[in-house]
């Protein structure tokens, strides 16, 4: 997958799905450290995410990994993770997350897009589009961007 594709692949992604959290930012941070902490799921997607408490993702070089997380109220529930240099999707049978990246001169143009999968909660989607979906997008690209500061 070439880069401008990742961005325009989770676009219609989000689209499809109807997801209630899709935003775009370029992050004024070289790729490489915005990918470090994005890639680093286990040790930086509860500091990006307020309701996640833990994600554990099994070691290994393959591209699709089977995870398991933990809510904020102590819930469990597996994931199915794809992960790639610039792109990732991650999957329950609840909820879709993605995000995808790209240099972009000596930034990084990033994407993000959250969607909860089952039909029948598409009037909760709407509603959280409303009333939080632009607030949790600003919140998460100033995460990853102090995050990515640090390393």
């Amino acid at each position: 997958m070439n880069g401008p594709d990742r961005i325009a692949r989770l676009q219609v992604l989000a689209a499809g799905l109807r997801a209630p959290l899709y935003a775009e930012r370029r992050l004024e941070l070289p790729f490489g450290r915005v990918w470090a902490v994005l890639a680093d799921l286990e040790g930086e997607l509860p500091h990006l995410i307020p309701f996640v408490r833990e994600f554990a993702v099994p070691a290994g070089d393959s591209e699709l990994k089977h995870a398991r997380a933990v809510d904020a109220l102590g819930l469990r529930g597996p994931f199915e993770v794809r992960l790639a240099p610039g792109w990732c999707l991650m999957q329950s049978r609840l909820v879709t997350m993605g995000m995808a990246a790209v240099p972009d001169g000596g930034g990084t143009r990033l994407a993000v897009c959250g969607a909860l999968r089952p039909a029948a909660l598409g009037p909760v989607q709407r509603g959280y589009r409303r009333l939080a979906g632009e607030r949790r997008a600003r919140a998460f690209f100033r995460a990853v961007e102090r995050r990515a500061a640090l390393r």
